[in-house]
């Protein structure tokens, strides 16, 4: 081990990482919503915002790219692993195993072997076994929300007798954890999540810092808000009662003038317009509807408020103990707003609805309440992801460019009040904090004589470094390709190709300079035919680098392929907790 790995200067670093969070969701990308904390880190000469920060277009493999610094397809999760079981096109195939497969290491393996302590408090959701747990993948402690999503006061409604959880609702409501290796049979009867993964994590961070004060640390806060069930304590959604009653274009209007005002965006620039076919217009919903909808974004907004002031509490213990100003502190959201009208899919029908109306209270009153269960669809998310176009699942830039915020006394500050356009993605993380703090990556591609793929991503730290407000991460002729759920995606430079299925697109390839057109609103692919052909050449080669199965047309109808989707896994973990 070299000096500067030995030196207890080595830095810290905290990833918060936050689920489902719109693009304009915190106040300095343009929210309306009270996220002081969040803000601080922002206007601090510390900080440095990101326009330009990309993800997966879903939660699992973008998780899997933070910490492994490859292609998502390549780390284990080519697709969700809910879906991966009831694809039969995807089912079986290298890179979908639904879970961090032994083709990857993680950087907090690294890490850990290098000297850091590691921990972790909040979703984890790669994989459920002990051995794709976090307590197996590099992190000294753990406290781990294994699935996608659960309700976030822990809440499950007792059952009438002979009656049985539909296949969406087995998966979607406990919040089975993981400490460190074991199962945990109970949590806090006054539990909810952004409340607890905190406290949890400074618990944590306290033991080390007592036992271990000289040790450097990484720290990973995925709070599992504000993905859907809306949830959140009422004093924070009381802050927001009436502020949305003009509806979600009204809200779009105001975060858009906001994000200029900001210097987020371009003050010319054309948002591209709602997509939402598969909901009713607002000017056609009734006053009820309309009063119900407006209530779930209230809720929305007290989850990122209370999930801002669980940040709070991170960032002051950090300062009482000495450790705030040798640490790197990141925030982001792991994907764009989630805009799925979850009422409208065929998972919603049948049994799964009469079991929601029997179960949930989901009456204008308790709407955010623990025996609720909201989300609230493509109209409001498109007021977060403006004005970019769609949101979460689709690879176009609604879906895929983020919130991102760095924080460290001693990064270079650009021109823009802390702002900068460099493209990046989260793929470039790993590479980053390793090289920050001193640890090369594995060599000749062997860790532990089992073969590894190398990381993809690049390290920022030549950028962190360099003040000019012109600085890139990636050259020009660097090419990043996305695709899940069968929409695909390639860009270079600031040429970009989207591939967006019927209905929400054209189900053909579309052209776009994303120079001049950041919402991807002029299809240049007839007027440009040659750079169309370029970057499908580029499409190809990366699909056939990382194994991208197929875009939607190509893919058989997950539909038809019967798995239970309580399988042996997730029915011997319900078991263990309630054992």
């Amino acid at each position: 081990m070299s000096s500067r790995e030995q030196s207890s200067s080595r830095p810290n670093f905290l990833i918060i990482l936050a689920d489902d969070l719109g693009w304009s969701d915190v106040g300095c990308f343009g929210s309306e919503i009270s996220t002081p904390n969040v803000d601080a880190l922002a206007s601090s000469p510390s900080g440095l915002r990101f326009t330009d920060f990309h993800t997966a277009a879903l939660c699992s493999p973008t998780r899997s790219m933070l910490l492994t610094g490859t292609d998502h397809h390549i780390a284990g999760l080519g697709q969700l692993a809910e879906f991966i079981r009831r694809s039969p096109s995807h089912n079986g195939q290298p890179g979908h195993e639904g879970y961090l497969n032994d083709r990857v290491v993680t950087f907090p393996q690294l890490m850990k072997d290098a000297g850091y302590w590691t921990v972790m408090s909040g979703k984890w959701h790669l994989g459920l076994k002990k051995e794709q747990s976090p307590w197996a993948k590099g992190f000294c402690k753990s406290f781990a929300l294994l699935p996608g999503c659960a309700n976030h006061y822990n809440y499950e409604p007792p059952m009438a007798e002979n009656d049985e959880v539909p296949g969406f609702f087995a998966t979607n409501t406990a919040a089975i954890h993981r400490e460190d290796a074991d199962v945990v049979k109970k949590l806090p009867d006054d539990f909810y999540s952004s409340n607890f993964y905190a406290d949890k994590l400074i618990e944590y961070l306290k033991g080390h810092q007592k036992e271990k004060p000289e040790q450097p640390f990484f720290a990973f806060l995925p709070f599992s808000a504000v993905h859907w069930p809306l949830q959140a304590p009422k004093e924070n959604c009381d802050h927001y009662l009436g502020r949305y009653d003009k509806g979600p274009f009204a809200l779009r209007s105001e975060r858009i003038q906001k994000q200029k005002e900001l210097g987020l965006i371009p003050k010319d620039i054309i948002p591209h317009p709602v997509i939402a076919p598969e909901v009713p217009k607002w000017e056609d919903m009734s006053e009820g509807a309309k009063a119900k909808s407006c209530r779930t974004m209230e809720v929305y907004a007290g989850m990122v408020e209370n999930m801002d002031q669980n940040i709070g509490k991170v960032l002051e213990y950090l300062k009482e103990s000495g450790q705030f100003d040798n640490t790197y502190i990141i925030f982001m959201s792991d994907n764009g707003a989630e805009g799925a009208a979850i009422e409208a899919s065929p998972v919603m029908q049948g049994k799964t609805l009469e079991h929601m109306q029997k179960y949930y209270d989901n009456s204008l009153d308790n709407i955010g309440r623990k025996t609720s269960y909201c989300w609230y669809g493509p109209l409001w998310s498109q007021a977060a992801t403006a004005p970019s176009r769609l949101y979460k699942w689709y690879s176009t830039e609604g879906g895929v460019r983020v919130p991102f915020l760095i924080h460290k006394p001693g990064i270079a500050q650009r021109g823009r009040d802390g702002i900068t356009d460099a493209f990046c993605t989260v793929m470039d993380l790993a590479p980053t904090i390793l090289d920050l703090a001193g640890i090369p990556p594995p060599a000749d591609g062997l860790y532990n004589d089992r073969s590894i793929e190398p990381i993809r991503g690049r390290s920022w730290v030549p950028f962190l470094d360099n003040s000019s407000s012109s600085a890139a991460i990636h050259s020009i002729e660097h090419p990043v390709g996305w695709e899940l759920m069968g929409c695909g995606a390639l860009r270079q430079g600031f040429w970009k190709i989207n591939w967006v299925p019927p209905p929400m697109g054209p189900g053909k390839w579309q052209l776009y300079d994303l120079s001049k057109d950041r919402s991807e609103l002029n299809d240049l692919a007839e007027k440009n035919p040659e750079k169309l052909k370029e970057l499908l050449g580029l499409w190809e080669t990366y699909r056939k680098e990382v194994g991208v199965v197929g875009l939607k047309d190509e893919l058989q109808d997950y539909t038809s392929l019967e798995i239970d989707e309580n399988n042996d896994d997730w029915k011997w973990l319900r078991f263990m907790r309630n054992e």
